[in-house]
């Protein structure tokens, strides 16, 4: 009986070739309560319906695990991305899909994102300060507006609408299923 040692780091191309799955992400950016998740969680069961693997990363999920150690400052919310997009990349890049949905409030955010992730679709989840503060489904906003919460993104803390994105869903104008029906067609034209 032999005992082998494998030591060679497997590519993106022998995976490609023995998975037949091209990893990507999907990133959702907006405000809170824009329907970000609920898209999201949307389009990764149709995903994985259709046969393809795909992994929603939730900004409020990873924020009990994976960066339980971080608070709210400018400095801990951009660590918070930059982990949450090493963490996409490693799915990516083994033949997953990955879906983040996560506020990522500045346009330097995105750029980190964008140096770390390959093949990135950037989807912007688009809705006024006032519908997401009528939507306000755990009355974080309300906290905020009465001062509860400080450096409440879009109340005390900035929100850079994108410049650079590949893909607008406006929860304004149109239901979540319109908006999750957009975005899949968008992603057949790319797979």
């Amino acid at each position: 009986m032999s005992n082998i040692v494998w030591h060679q780091k497997l590519d993106k191309e022998y995976r490609l070739d023995k998975t037949r799955s091209r990893g990507f992400v999907i990133w959702f950016t907006g405000l809170s309560a824009s329907g970000k998740s609920t898209i999201a969680s949307f389009i990764e069961k149709k995903l994985i319906d259709s046969g393809r693997m795909a992994y929603l990363l939730d900004g409020d999920n990873v924020r009990h695990g994976l960066c339980s150690d971080l608070e709210f400052s400018e400095e801990d919310r951009a660590e918070n991305i930059r982990r949450l997009a090493e963490v996409a990349a490693l799915f990516e890049d083994c033949g997953v899909i990955v879906l983040v949905s996560a506020i990522t409030p500045l346009e330097d955010m995105r750029k980190l994102i964008r140096s770390k992730v390959e093949h990135l679709i950037m989807v912007y989840v688009k809705a006024s300060l006032d519908t997401c503060i009528k939507r306000d489904p755990k009355g974080l906003y309300e906290k905020a507006l009465k001062g509860e919460i400080k450096g409440y993104t879009g109340i005390d803390s900035p929100f850079e609408e994108p410049q650079d994105y590949d893909l607008i869903l406006d929860t304004d104008k149109y239901d979540i299923m319109a908006c999750a029906d957009k975005l899949l067609e968008y992603i057949q034209g790319v797979m």
